[in-house]
């Protein structure tokens, strides 16, 4: 998901060289075009459904799908003279890194040429695939942020309402948190599936901004980024201690599985994504759980409805031989019927507005609630410029560094605006 973003825009400083083409145009017949894509089990085979609807919807372009989870041999594909495949998948905050060394193709012309409504794209997406002046990716499929609360155990702590305020957030971390004689959580009020995303999320609902108004200048250290991450310090690292949070966050079970301390009770609330939706009624069906918007400060009303959105992109990469033929289906994927079928099936929000009301997506329990909160003004998306993937890791060493608490929140996202001076 989110971590996984970052994973990827990280990764592109290694690659290699070396691979072959293979896609080939005979003149005879349809061109092959090769689709390898990051995605794998259940989500390989909805990506292998929309391809056999696209390839039965024409006979001018065959797209073969190809599972290829290897973000390393997709790298080292692009930066080869030949590539091994027409389009793929990756993250919205790796464009600008990936444009910026040449390895995927402006999709402009291609835009024109189709008639594509780019104006039914969800705006904070089509920021993120963007590099200087030029698209270079398409959204494909759409991930927000919002509040998850365990209903049990808010009954248990005579809880009657989800916390709408940053105020009543604190109030329910204290209620919800338990710890044993010996200073042990043995349950925690707030746990954070991906820190990063937590507090960006936060920093984002404190009405922050993490790249600036122009959405490519880092501003870690923006006032109500800080208050933010100084929100959670308080309320979790100081109240219950940075060794016991480490200490209980070590022992909990993988995340989405049967064990995932969200569906077994071990954490009370957390920050996460419209997946959950499709996997709780999968993994832990009787989990009685519910979705809130992200609580905003009760001095700040305006900002109610406010989410962080992440954005899957489908690409085509510079060395392709068949790029026409390849965006007829990326075309396909990302609107209509293709868009809806590929995110229903893999639980991801639609990316454009007008499938925003689709009434197939009614099926997915508690899904309405993001795709309610993409409707809203207040959606907000990491900037993708070349500077990413360094941001992204320095972000993740100064948040540690406030979680094992060796640094204040100021001095934490102070360090990181320093070394966004050198980014160039």
């Amino acid at each position: 998901m989110a971590a996984a973003a970052l994973v990827l825009a990280a990764s592109l400083g290694a690659c290699s060289t070396g691979g072959q083409t293979g896609s080939t145009g005979t003149g005879a017949g349809p061109t092959e075009v090769t689709f390898s894509y990051l995605w794998s089990g259940n989500e390989a085979k909805v990506v292998e459904e929309v391809i056999a609807a696209f390839n039965a919807s024409q006979d001018k372009v065959k797209v073969i799908g190809v599972s290829s989870p290897d973000f390393q041999k997709q790298l080292a594909s692009m930066s080869a003279s030949e590539g091994s495949f027409d389009i793929s998948d990756h993250f919205g905050n790796g464009v600008g890194a990936w444009a910026s060394k040449g390895v995927i193709a402006p999709l402009d012309e291609y835009i024109a040429a189709d008639k594509v409504n780019m104006g039914d794209f969800l705006p904070a997406a089509v920021k993120q695939m963007t590099y200087d002046g030029k698209i270079y990716s398409m959204p494909v499929g759409i991930s927000a942020f919002q509040l998850l609360y365990n209903k049990t155990l808010f009954a248990e702590a005579g809880i009657s309402t989800p916390p709408k305020t940053a105020e009543e957030l604190a109030a329910d971390i204290a209620k919800l948190t338990k710890v044993d004689g010996s200073g042990n959580i043995t349950q925690l009020g707030l746990g954070n599936p991906d820190l990063g995303t937590t507090i960006t999320t936060l920093g984002y609902a404190f009405g922050g901004t993490w790249d600036g108004p122009d959405n490519n200048t880092p501003t870690p250290n923006d006032p109500a980024n800080v208050a933010a991450l100084d929100f959670y310090k308080q309320n979790v690292i100081d109240k219950y201690g940075a060794d016991n949070v480490t200490k209980f966050t070590a022992g909990l079970g993988q995340y989405m599985s049967a064990q995932d301390p969200f569906y077994t009770g071990k954490v009370a609330m957390v920050i996460d994504g419209n997946w959950q939706a499709v996997n709780i009624p999968k993994t832990m069906p009787n989990l009685d759980w519910g979705v809130t918007s992200i609580p905003v400060p009760a001095a700040k009303p305006e900002l109610a409805g406010t989410t962080q959105l992440t954005v899957s992109t489908l690409f085509i990469p510079s060395n392709s031989k068949h790029k026409k033929e390849a965006f007829e289906f990326v075309n396909y994927m990302t609107s209509g019927q293709g868009a809806a079928m590929f995110t229903k099936g893999i639980g991801s929000l639609p990316p454009r507005t007008s499938l925003l009301s689709d009434p197939s997506y009614a099926s997915i329990p508690q899904f309405s609630a993001w795709l309610t909160a993409l409707q809203s003004p207040k959606v907000h998306a990491l900037g993708s410029g070349a500077y990413a993937s360094q941001y992204a890791a320095d972000l993740a060493e100064a948040l540690k560094s406030v979680t094992d608490g060796s640094a204040t929140a100021q001095a934490a996202l102070d360090s990181v605006a320093n070394k966004a001076k050198q980014y160039g």
